[in-house]
C-alpha cells in the first residue's frame, strides 16, 4: 500500500488523461456533496424547528369545552357546558402525576384583543387570566421586574405583567413602565413586570402583545364568576403527556356527564403528539438524504468501477508482463483497487469540503449579518457523520476497484502479452 513506485505509477496513469480522471471523479463529488448538503440543511431545519417549539414545554396539552355530538344519560348531543373552578380542584386531585395544572381565561375569546390605555395611548392586546405556573408551560423570560406569583391570586391583587410590545404601545416615550397603572376595559392594574417572547418572527412578536393578570383578578374584576376557558397542563419531564391528556378527558367528561366515547366534546392540542410526529418528519428526512446521497455514491462508485474496466484492457499486455516476470496476482489487485480508492477518495473529499464550506459559509453570514430566516436554524454536521461519509467513500472506492482488479487477474499471461 505505500510502495512509492505504485503510487507514482497511480498519479501517472491520473494525469496521463485528466479529463477522463475528472469525469470518473464528478459522480463522487456530486453524490457526496449532495449527502453532506442534505444533512446539513435537514438539521438547520430539524434544529430552528425543535428551538421554536422547544419554547413551549414539550410536554404539556391544552383542552377546551366544545359542543356534544353524542346523547348520554338523558341529556341530546348538541349541548354545551362550561368547565369551572371545581374541576379545576378535581384535577388537582385526581392527576397526581401533572406537573403544572393552569386553569385560563382570555378575554374576548382565542386571540380576543381588548381596550387598554394608560395616560392616553391606548391598544387593543390579548388579556389573560393565569396562574404562576403558565410561565414554565410558555417558558415566558422575564424582561424587567417579575411574573405573577401565588399570592397574586390568593389576594386577588390588581397587577399585570405586559409584554414588550405593549410597552412600545403603551410607553411610547421610553419611561419605565413598572410601578404605573394601565386600565383594561376600565380596571386599574399595576404592571410589575415585563416579559419578551423566546421565540421569533410573527408569532415572537404576537406574544409580546399580551397582558397576564393573576387568575382570580380576572375572573372577579371581568365578571367571570367560577368560568375557566380552557387548561394547560404539563407531565413531569418523562411523563407520559398523551396518557396524561386522555386520563384528564376522562375526568373531565365524568364530571360533566358526557359520553366517553364523544371525541368532540373537548377540543385539545397535544405538544408531546406534536413533537413526536416532527421527530417522524425528520427520521424521514434523513433517512431521504442518506437514500439519495448513497445511491448517488453507488452511481458514481459505478462509474468508476467501468472506467477502471477501462483503464485494465488498455493495460491488459502491460498486466501480462508483469505476471510473466513474476508479479503476484494481489500486487496486480491491490494497485486497481488503491487507484480506485485514491480517486474515489479524492473526488469525495473535495465534495465534502465544498459541501461543509457552503454550510459554513451560510452560518457565518446568518450569524453575522442576523438575517431571519424564520423557522430554519443554522445547518450543521457533527464530525461523526464526516467519518462516516469517508468511510463510505473508502469502501466504495474498494468495490469500484473489486472487478476491475479480478478482470485483470483472470486474463492468463499468455493471452495478456499477445494483446495488441
Amino acid at each position: 500500500m505505500f510502495d512509492l513506485d505504485k503510487w507514482q505509477e497511480i498519479f501517472y496513469t491520473l494525469r496521463r488523461n485528466p479529463l477522463r480522471t475528472l469525469l470518473t471523479g464528478l459522480g463522487i463529488f456530486w453524490g457526496i456533496f449532495m449527502l453532506i448538503l442534505m444533512l446539513g440543511v435537514g438539521n438547520g431545519l430539524e434544529d430552528g424547528v425543535n428551538k421554536d417549539m422547544g419554547r413551549r414545554a414539550s410536554n404539556s396539552f391544552f383542552t377546551w369545552t366544545q359542543r356534544t355530538t353524542k346523547p348520554y344519560k338523558g341529556f341530546q348531543p348538541g349541548r354545551s357546558f362550561n368547565m369551572n373552578n371545581d374541576d379545576y380542584q378535581a384535577l388537582k386531585h385526581q392527576l397526581p402525576e401533572a406537573l403544572y395544572i393552569c386553569p385560563r381565561n382570555q378575554l374576548g375569546g382565542h386571540k380576543g384583543s381588548n381596550n387598554v390605555t394608560y395616560n392616553g395611548q391606548a391598544g387593543a392586546f390579548q388579556v389573560t387570566g393565569d396562574y404562576p405556573d403558565i410561565q414554565h408551560i410558555e417558558m415566558l423570560q422575564v424582561y424587567e421586574g417579575r411574573f405573577l406569583n401565588p399570592k397574586d391570586n390568593e389576594g386577588t391583587r390588581k397587577v399585570a405583567v405586559i409584554g414588550l410590545g405593549v410597552v412600545e404601545v403603551l410607553f411610547p416615550e421610553g419611561n419605565n413602565p413598572i410601578g404605573e397603572h394601565i386600565q383594561i376595559n376600565g380596571t386599574n392594574f399595576q404592571v410589575v413586570g415585563l416579559f419578551k417572547s423566546a421565540q421569533s418572527g410573527e408569532r415572537g412578536e404576537e406574544e409580546t402583545q399580551r397582558i397576564y393578570v393573576p387568575f382570580t383578578t380576572f375572573q372577579k374584576s371581568f365578571n367571570y364568576g367560577t368560568f375557566v376557558s380552557w387548561f394547560a397542563i404539563s407531565a413531569y419531564p418523562r411523563g407520559d403527556a398523551i396518557a396524561l391528556e386522555e386520563k384528564t378527558l376522562a375526568i373531565l367528561k365524568d364530571r360533566h356527564t358526557i359520553a366517553p366515547d364523544d371525541e368532540r366534546a373537548f377540543g385539545h392540542w397535544n405538544m408531546a403528539r406534536q413533537f413526536r410526529e416532527i421527530e417522524n418528519v425528520f427520521f424521514g428526512i434523513n433517512a431521504l438524504s442518506w437514500i439519495v446521497g448513497t445511491l448517488t455514491l453507488l452511481a458514481g462508485a459505478i462509474g468508476i468501477s467501468n472506467i477502471m474496466l477501462v483503464v485494465v484492457k488498455e493495460r491488459t499486455k502491460e498486466i501480462g508482463i508483469r505476471r510473466a516476470i513474476g508479479a503476484t496476482p494481489f500486487s496486480i489487485v491491490s494497485l486497481i483497487v488503491a487507484e480506485s480508492i485514491f480517486l474515489t477518495v479524492l473526488a469525495g473529499y473535495l465534495g465534502l469540503l465544498l459541501g461543509f464550506g457552503i454550510l459554513e459559509t451560510y452560518a457565518y453570514l446568518k450569524e453575522s449579518i442576523g438575517f431571519d430566516t424564520g423557522m430554519f436554524g443554522i445547518p450543521n454536521l457533527e464530525l461523526g457523520l464526516a467519518i462516516q461519509a469517508l468511510l463510505i467513500l473508502v469502501v466504495a472506492g474498494i468495490f469500484a476497484g473489486l472487478l476491475p482488479a479480478y478482470r485483470a487477474i483472470s486474463i492468463p499471461p499468455v493471452d495478456a502479452l499477445r494483446t495488441d
